[in-house]
């Protein structure tokens, strides 16, 4: 078990677009990748390190009016506050219970004190999501640090030989949930077998280009596809994630139905539609799905689920979604901050959670437990995901078991970013017939090989102890 934090060091990676990327009403171009080194001794002083890594991506964790750069800064400072609070934590047991003790008692505190010191008078403070985005580099290290530890592979401590408590210290059980966890580890609920290839969900981004007519002149001239069409035709997709706008219901349905047919042509098996948290009443979707149903039931066929179309504070914004969910499954993702919103949002007619190792490893496993118990479906959404941040992320959906492959995307986006990574693992930098091939990961923690991987990291820009 881990004894104690003995040191941590935080790097940032700075990471650019080859293409934009729109989330909601603001376009990604850049972001940073905080990428953390924890190192750990068990009770006999052997240390080991684990590394996480994380992308910070600011349109996603905290949408807002504020200034771009207000919010980019603000989320490298928490990092940096995280740091100290992480060396002076000083519980001891399996990364499980130690990641779940400091989300619980430490993070909102250090949230806390972060926003009433640095919140600019007047600006909304920092949201819980982007804490949580801060926290998963670090939470991420500290479940490859206890496996390295172990000397076992990390999905293979999450059993009660490594463990000290079943999930019922993890869970609150209550009249309304009759599921007892008692004796119940999270191994029970994952993989005994992890599929080695995954199929992969690409993403179709609001300012992508379908076809050669959508193009401008201002695409980039790198020899990798630009075009949906010329995406589908070399990676062989078969998944197709359609990001909409979810405040013009024209441009939606248009949206779909192009993608569709392209889909269609291109042989592609699946189709998700993502409403980018922006719908505030179930009937704008249910528009949607029933007029795609009536005129063009070969696309409405291929939508396997839909994903978040409502705002993202479940609490705050408790809309009754059976008349969506009645129609297709309907997934959590921004909302799914932990199991007790998955809970919530079972209430409110929730089917499903997309599951994201960004709102920390800790809570990805609590989620994906609590949700199988209760008959929900899975996903594995990404954070377009680049270099190590991709390995935990790919390792979760092989594990967990989702309803369809995992979504990749860092290949679209940043592909030149994880080139490193990618000679030693090309598998999961490149989609290949609609797959990724996670073949390549062995060895304890999570695998990443890093001895092997020819990167030079910049100076760290922050170490504790």
């Amino acid at each position: 078990m881990i004894h104690r934090i003995v040191q941590v060091r935080l790097y940032f990676l700075p990471v650019h677009t080859r293409v934009p990327l729109k989330f909601g009403h603001e376009t990604l171009t850049s972001v940073t990748c905080a990428r953390v080194a924890l190192r750990v001794a068990d009770a006999r002083g052997r240390e080991v390190e684990g590394w996480g890594e994380t992308p910070l991506s600011v349109q996603w964790v905290w949408p807002s009016p504020l200034p771009y750069q207000e919010r980019h800064e603000a989320l490298k400072r928490f990092c940096h506050e995280l740091a100290p609070a992480w060396l002076s934590f000083q519980e001891s047991g399996h990364a499980l219970e130690i990641g779940y003790d400091f989300q619980e008692q430490t993070l909102p505190r250090v949230l806390r004190g972060f926003n009433h010191h640095y919140r600019i008078p007047d600006r909304e403070p920092m949201p819980w999501l982007a804490a949580l985005v801060c926290n998963s580099a670090f939470d991420i290290a500290l479940h490859d640090a206890f496996a390295r530890l172990a000397g076992r592979p990390v999905y293979q401590t999450y059993g009660p030989d490594h463990l000290s408590r079943d999930l019922t210290r993890f869970f609150t059980q209550n009249a309304a949930t009759p599921v007892s966890f008692s004796g119940r580890y999270p191994a029970d609920y994952l993989a005994a077998e992890p599929a080695r290839k995954l199929r992969a969900w690409h993403l179709v981004g609001g300012l992508d280009p379908l076809e050669p007519g959508d193009l401008t002149g201002q695409e980039p001239g790198d020899g990798f596809p630009v075009t949906l069409r010329d995406w589908i035709r070399q990676d062989g997709l078969k998944c197709l994630k359609v990001k909409l706008r979810g405040n013009d219901p024209a441009w939606d349905f248009e949206r779909l139905l192009r993608v569709g047919r392209l889909a269609v042509a291109g042989d592609v098996e699946w189709l998700t539609a993502d409403f980018n948290c922006t719908v505030v009443e179930p009937a704008y979707v249910n528009e949607i799905l029933d007029r795609l149903r009536d005129d063009h039931p070969r696309i409405y066929g291929m939508i396997l689920y839909v994903e978040q179309p409502f705002p993202y504070e479940l609490e705050c914004h408790p809309i009754d979604v059976h008349s969506v969910s009645a129609r297709k499954p309907l997934f959590l993702d921004e909302s799914a901050h932990d199991w007790r919103m998955v809970r919530l949002g079972q209430r409110l007619g929730w089917t499903g959670v997309a599951l994201k190792t960004c709102k920390t490893q800790t809570g990805a496993i609590l989620s994906a437990c609590w949700a199988k118990a209760h008959g929900m479906g899975l996903t594995v959404q990404d954070l377009t995901n680049p270099m190590l941040a991709q390995i935990p992320h790919a390792l979760l959906a092989a594990h967990v078991g989702t309803i369809m492959g995992v979504e990749t995307n860092a290949m679209q986006f940043y592909p030149a970013a994880s080139a490193p990574e990618a000679t030693i693992h090309p598998g999961l930098y490149q989609r290949r017939m609609g797959n990724i091939d996670l073949s390549t990961l062995h060895g304890p923690g999570f695998g990443y090989r890093l001895d092997e991987i020819p990167r030079t990291l910049p100076p760290p820009t922050a170490t504790a102890g």
